[in-house]
């Protein structure tokens, strides 16, 4: 039972707010020794050495890049003002103008952070201004900025993909569809209130409304053109099998820099910058991703795995049992931990149960990822709430982010439940 009792240590610790990676370690460390003894970590150099020479993980510093290359590049600004036009007339038409801003930026940059802080500078006051209800604003920027979790080119896909064993390019392709359904749903949300309460989500007035017409269909697609471009190329290279999705990271990259060309963004300052900041991002991971490794071989030695797959195999419902399981577990833990620690430290522990219970391994990822996707948006430590609370006016409480986003938890939930359910009609085997 040592291997189970430090993975209760392990999210106790992390509770305490000091680093994650040194946790991870440092209670591998304590427990190693403890266990067999300091000449277990005589392989932990072998294992450093497979992560640096591991290609796939490549692509996380290059979409990183990519994704930061585009928000100096005002491409939120230039969208939201494209869409704002194109649908201020409708009842809630700002709203699904942030949405599919939103959507665009996943598939284009995929950075949470930047999206959520992006859209709340920008679309946050304006619906303010036209007497949106402060709740429903909220919850649409927070919701629509973590979209770049599920829309790929998703880091978190590449992670769980390296850590699964399954390839990248697949979870892409997977992921399409479960993501416009979700995209689709906070839509129909948006739209279902606007028709009840069009009070929480007005019309634009006639006289500032761009009206409809050629001029702004023409605007929407000056602006939504070269992300679309840029996203085609990085999404189309893999799924054509021209190129694998380290090398299609480069050519994201690149894009990024020739579309900072074209919006006349680019100086060398920016790309000093982006590359600072992607370094910054990549250690963290990187060394998230080593103390992992120190924790899972541990509780690999120490019996952990085997404890788990003997009371994973043996719940009631089999595989439905684990699968319905092991949603509620990851769901509970992202409202408290990060994706990448769950990424790195959860799934190891279940995925080879999913594999021995006969479970398509790309199905069980997706499911994994739209599942750490809430974990974005659930209270306390869901970062887009703290994101748009760092940017939003002071008339917009944190009660009002957190009210503003439960409805969005749900839809999330939902279309989470209709991949379980349905796999089939995502196109997914069982």
């Amino acid at each position: 039972m040592i291997g189970i009792v430090m993975f209760f240590v392990a999210l106790l610790m992390l509770l305490t707010g000091f680093p994650v990676a040194f946790i991870f370690g440092g209670v591998a460390l304590v427990f190693g020794v403890f266990a067999e003894g300091i000449d277990l970590f005589a392989f932990m150099p072998y294992r450093i050495m497979s992560i640096m020479q591991n290609s796939v993980l490549m692509a996380v510093p290059l979409f990183i890049f990519m994704g930061i290359v585009l928000q100096k590049t005002r491409l939120a600004e230039q969208l939201l003002e494209a869409m704002g036009q194109l649908f201020g007339r409708v009842r809630g038409g700002l709203a699904v103008s942030t949405i599919l801003v939103g959507a665009l930026l996943a598939a284009s940059t995929g950075v949470v952070g930047a999206s959520v802080v992006a859209m709340g500078v920008i679309s946050l006051p304006v619906m303010l201004k036209y007497k949106y209800d402060k709740r429903l604003a909220s919850g649409v920027i927070c919701a629509s900025g973590t979209l770049g979790q599920i829309i790929p080119p998703s880091i978190i896909l590449i992670i769980l993909g390296d850590v699964m064993g399954v390839p990248v390019g697949d979870l892409f392709k997977a992921a399409l569809l479960p993501g416009a359904v979700l995209v689709g749903a906070f839509i129909l949300y948006v739209l279902g209130v606007s028709y009840f309460k069009p009070e929480s989500a007005p019309a634009l007035p006639k006289d500032e409304a761009a009206g409809h017409g050629v001029q702004p269909c023409w605007n929407a697609f000056k602006a939504i053109a070269p992300p679309l471009a840029l996203m085609i190329a990085v999404l189309g290279s893999i799924f054509y099998g021209i190129a694998t999705p380290t090398e299609s990271s480069a050519i994201g990259g690149i894009g990024a820099i020739i579309l900072s060309i074209i919006y006349r963004q680019f100086s060398w300052k920016i790309v000093y910058e982006a590359s600072i900041e992607t370094v910054k991002v990549t250690s963290m991971v990187f060394a998230i991703f080593i103390g992992a490794t120190a924790f899972s071989m541990v509780f690999s030695y120490t019996g952990g795995e085997e404890v788990i797959e003997e009371v994973m195999t043996s719940l009631p419902g089999e595989k439905w049992g684990f699968l319905i399981l092991t949603m509620i577990v990851i769901l509970i833990l992202g409202f408290f931990i990060d994706f990448v620690e769950i990424s790195f430290i959860v799934v190891p522990m279940l995925y080879p149960v999913a594999e021995l219970l006969g479970i398509d391994l790309t199905w069980f990822a997706i499911l994994i990822a739209m599942n750490l996707q809430t974990s974005f948006l659930t209270p306390p430590f869901g970062f887009s709430l703290f994101y748009l609370k760092g940017v939003a006016p002071p008339e917009v409480q944190t009660t009002d982010i957190y009210k503003g986003v439960v409805p969005f938890i749900i839809l999330q939930i939902m279309v989470l439940a209709s991949i379980l359910v349905f796999p089939e009609f995502y196109g997914f085997g069982m």
